[in-house]
């Protein structure tokens, strides 16, 4: 298959169709009930009724769940609620931290800035005493180099530039030979596990995604974004991590 020219730049819904099938398993968190206290004084009171379906605050929307480690969950609201949002939130249940991340679709495309935005807040959850350190922004990736395998057909390799943008290239898959320099905000949530999000320029869409560095090199994503034709969509996402390598910069560090 030949590269495809800067022309042929594909649709977020094309680079997205099988980006979940490394994913790790979805967890049934049937039964269970959360209240998350963000940093900003804001309560998130989750019930979850079955395998797919529960209520944030008393509105019933859809959710998956991953257990990425056996004390932390990725949970992912895909709002059919209210158009063009997702909620995800990460949470543990041994130190009770968490930490909450909001995307939203703008209204129209404003030149030089991302069309979707994201929103950070860390938090607690009830049940017992939150221990350990607060989770929030993190410099621990920049220089790093790693390869994401998501499908036979996604292979995707990031540098990571600073504390605000990260360089990807696409190895394999429909997007091969396309890559670009996008917004990014890395949060560290424990030892090896890091929050990572993306906001790309060229088309409508952002991500995040959860790394483990440090338990089994896997990472479980999501995206939110704007199809060919004009719908937002939600898509999960996940595969194995490689890494490649890193470089420390030897006089001044970058932002």
């Amino acid at each position: 298959m030949s590269d495809p020219s800067p022309d042929e730049w594909r649709t977020y819904d094309e680079f997205a169709a099988g980006i979940d099938t490394y994913r790790l398993p979805n967890a049934d968190l049937t039964g269970q009930e959360l209240t998350v206290t963000l940093d900003d004084g804001a309560k998130l009171e989750l019930r979850f009724l079955d395998g797919e379906r529960l209520t944030l605050n008393g509105v019933e929307d859809p959710y998956d769940a991953v257990a990425v480690r056996p004390d932390v969950f990725f949970v992912n609201l895909p709002l059919t609620s209210v158009e063009g949002e997702a909620r995800t939130i990460v949470y543990s249940t041994t130190t009770h931290r968490a930490m909450t991340i909001r995307s939203v679709i703008g209204d129209e495309d404003i030149e030089g800035t991302p069309r979707v935005s994201q929103t950070f807040h860390a938090g607690t959850t009830d049940g017992g005493e939150p221990t350990g350190d607060v989770p929030g922004p993190s410099r621990d990736l920049i220089g790093k180099r790693n390869v994401y395998r998501y499908s036979p057909n996604h292979l995707y390799e990031h540098v990571y530039l600073s504390s605000e943008r990260y360089c990807w290239q696409c190895v394999e898959g429909v997007q091969r030979g396309h890559g670009d320099v996008d917004m990014s905000t890395v949060w560290k949530f424990a030892d090896g596990l890091y929050l990572f999000c993306f906001r790309e320029f060229r088309i409508a869409v952002a991500s995040v995604w959860l790394h483990d560095l440090g338990y089994d090199l896997r990472t479980t994503g999501v995206f939110l974004g704007i199809t060919g034709d004009g719908r937002s969509e939600h898509s999960r996402a996940g595969g194995h991590i490689y890494p490649l390598g890193s470089i420390s910069y030897p006089d001044v560090q970058p932002v």
